[in-house]
């Protein structure tokens, strides 16, 4: 039998399609509400919903809309999430120059994005986009690793899923010269450019103290660029 015709999917028993709806992120399960009555009824169920909003939002209180159940209240949610991404987004652009950004927006973009309580899930869906700026990229991947603690593994995972691990970035930062007899050196510049993926993997652990501290110090300036701009358009849907 077709495993793509609906009549395949209404003849599974009862106790695997409810394992399979539980294991879907909720665009799939949206997705398979459409393709049957059977599976509307099991993908709107309140149990469905309540799992994703806490498989999202693990550390946040989320309240049951009183009218449209759990699945409402994942939506507000994800609204809500989306909108604050986007004044994020729009920070970004704004502070974007010849095709780089300085060091202190581009913190300032991170510290955003802890002050409006983003986890994991929600940077995956709003800022891990294939078709956005690479440096908005950049700023969700820096945020899991240095404040959210997310195991490299899965933010390597998250890039290869969202088909972004190999986009770069060029980071360029000066140095104040050294002292050497009495004399001050040339200030020094320096410069890397990575993908995403070797960014994090530990080969550079230098860029990305430099990225986390920023400029301070010995170091003067740092400058964040990508090569190409690419426009910042698209939005996840739930």
């Amino acid at each position: 039998m077709n495993q793509s015709d609906p009549c395949f999917l209404t003849s599974l028993p009862d106790d695997i399609a409810h394992k399979i709806v539980f294991l879907l992120q909720a665009p799939d399960v949206s997705s398979l509400g459409s393709c049957s009555r059977t599976f509307r009824d099991l993908c709107g169920l309140d149990s469905v919903w309540l799992g994703l909003c806490r498989d999202r939002w693990p550390s946040q209180e989320i309240v049951q809309d009183s009218l449209k159940g759990w699945k409402g209240s994942y939506i507000n949610k994800h609204m809500e999430m989306t909108e604050k991404a986007k004044i994020v987004v729009k920070f970004v652009d704004q502070c974007f120059s010849n095709e780089s950004i300085e060091v202190g927006y581009y913190l300032a973009a991170i510290e955003n994005l802890r002050m409006f309580r983003f986890g994991f899930k929600d940077v995956e869906i709003l800022f891990f986009k294939p078709d956005m700026n690479v440096i908005l990229n950049l700023v969700g991947l820096h945020y899991c690793i240095g404040w959210l603690g997310v195991p490299v593994e899965d933010v390597i995972e998250a890039l290869r899923c969202t088909k972004i691990p190999d986009r770069e970035v060029c980071v360029r930062w000066w140095k104040l010269g050294r002292w050497f007899y009495g004399f001050r050196m040339h200030d020094e510049s320096r410069f890397r450019q990575i993908s995403l993926k070797d960014l994090i993997k530990g080969g550079e652990d230098e860029v990305m103290r430099v990225l986390h501290r920023g400029a301070l110090h010995e170091v003067m300036r740092v400058q964040i660029s990508v090569t190409k701009l690419i426009p910042v358009s698209s939005w996840a849907t739930y």
